[in-house]
């Protein structure tokens, strides 16, 4: 099924909004408790040495996705724009050029995987006692590269239709397939092999293995525009216009994600400078920041499948109804998020810390931080907005220079000044001035231009 129509004048846009956030939402708060629960069942059953080793890995993992996702977004605007037209045949062979990029990718990540893996956690620092473990997770995880790359494009091509709720219904299988799995591995439970550390590997592999395929049975059964049937597999060839096009979008993007990851290892050393309650202490507000976060990431990729629909549609007039109602919900449904979490902070951040020296150093990075996050939001929906247009290069350079130009400096600076809680400062302030960078490319540049499709 495709998902709500934006160009449907019978409908107020909000709903159309909502009906496609809330599975985007509840798809980024599944993903975040999973892997919650199956470091908790690591960590419990095995030992800190395998959650360690497990960790270890993420690094690259991140790394490495980060162009994976530069990738599909610049196919989600592709093909959102092929559907805001009607044109099938173009979603799919936008399809089948991107999923057989993601496919090639995938099989380069796995050889890489199999003969320097060892080379890259070694330059990673990884621990001695640890390195085996995390050796033998990695190489796990990047043979099946292919197929979890392969699942990831796919998930994002049916986003790009507006339909969020198909990869969310597979995602809650894949969360449980995860979640029985790796429990069962480590046990050696029902005859299954002991696989110690490796069975959260296992598990991780087999879980989006057993979603991606019920996912395409289940796109066939229900003829869905982008299933898996003769005409994309037909289109499985690269085709150097729409490969060009994905890349042009897709790589600032994917370099965007890399500088953001590099900048938070940099403030992470600013705040371990301070000792380990500080560390633990940025640890906690961490997982509390991430679900506020959600709504602000999840409202720029909205905003930028129906900018991408209504350009293909050549309705560039409801660009800028899109652009109020996703800067409207962003920041009602954040102001909720953050008015809960200042309310209830001292009991959210104990079910992280117990120690009181912690939680206050904790609960006060949460408020000089978290408001933050609507001014984050709001940007990302602006940026989301010009994506959808092909317009990257500015959109992401101001991005990049809010965190690596106003970020880590205003932290540095301020944390000589004033101390630990000079480090949290950085945050807030980088959210503003690249909201007003933003703000000004788009009222000033972007909107006094002509936007074509791509394709």
């Amino acid at each position: 099924m495709a998902g709500p129509n934006i160009l449907d004048e019978s409908r107020p846009m909000w709903r159309s909004f909502v009906i496609f956030l809330i599975p985007l939402m509840l798809s980024s708060v599944l993903q975040s408790a999973g892997s919650t629960l199956n470091s908790i069942f690591v960590g419990r059953l095995i030992g800190v040495d395998a959650l360690g080793a497990i960790s270890a890995f993420f690094p690259l993992l991140f790394f490495l996705i980060s162009f994976l996702v530069g990738l599909s977004s610049g196919a989600s605007v592709l093909i959102g724009q092929a559907y805001g037209a009607g044109d099938q045949h173009k979603m799919k062979r936008v399809t089948g050029t991107v999923l057989l990029m993601g496919l090639a990718l995938g099989v380069v990540v796995a050889i890489i995987g199999l003969l320097f893996a060892d080379r890259v956690m070694n330059a990673l620092g990884t621990p001695h006692n640890i390195f085996s473990d995390a050796l033998g997770y990695a190489r796990i995880v990047l043979v099946f590269s292919p197929i979890l790359f392969a699942y990831i494009i796919y998930v994002t091509a049916l986003r790009g239709t507006g339909d969020s709720q198909t990869p969310f219904y597979f995602l809650i299988i894949s969360t449980v397939v995860g979640i029985v799995l790796t429990p069962m591995l480590i046990r050696g439970w029902f005859g299954l092999p002991h696989l110690g550390v490796f069975s959260a590997a296992v598990a991780f592999v087999v879980s989006n293995f057993v979603a991606f395929a019920s996912m395409l049975i289940y796109l066939r059964a229900r003829r869905h525009p982008l299933a898996l049937d003769k005409e994309i597999v037909s289109d499985l060839r690269f085709d150097p216009d729409i490969a060009r096009r994905a890349i042009q979008i897709g790589v600032p993007t994917g370099l965007q994600v890399v500088m953001v990851s590099l900048a938070e290892i940099a403030v992470l050393s600013f705040v371990n400078r301070f000792g380990s309650h500080a560390t633990a202490a940025y640890g906690a507000v961490n997982q509390v920041v991430s679900y506020v976060q959600f709504p602000a990431v999840s409202m720029g990729i909205t905003a930028s499948i129906f900018g991408a629909q209504c350009i293909g549609a050549r309705r560039n007039d409801k660009l800028a109804s899109v652009v109020h109602v996703a800067v409207a919900l962003n920041y009602i449904v954040g102001a909720v998020l953050v008015a809960l979490c200042y309310f209830f902070a001292w009991n959210i951040l104990g079910w992280f810390i117990t120690d009181p020296g912690t939680l206050r150093l904790a609960h006060t990075l949460l408020f000089i931080t978290l408001w933050g996050y609507l001014i984050f939001g709001n940007s990302a929906v602006l940026s989301g907005v010009m994506r959808a247009s092909g317009a990257v290069l500015w959109p992401t350079a101001i991005s990049i220079f809010g965190i690596w130009g106003v970020e880590v400096p205003t932290a540095y600076i301020f944390m000589h000044r004033i101390g630990l809680d000079g480090v949290w400062i950085g945050y807030p302030v980088a959210f503003c001035v690249t909201l007003m960078l933003q703000s000004s490319y788009y009222f000033f540049v972007w909107k006094k231009q002509r936007h074509e499709r791509l394709i």
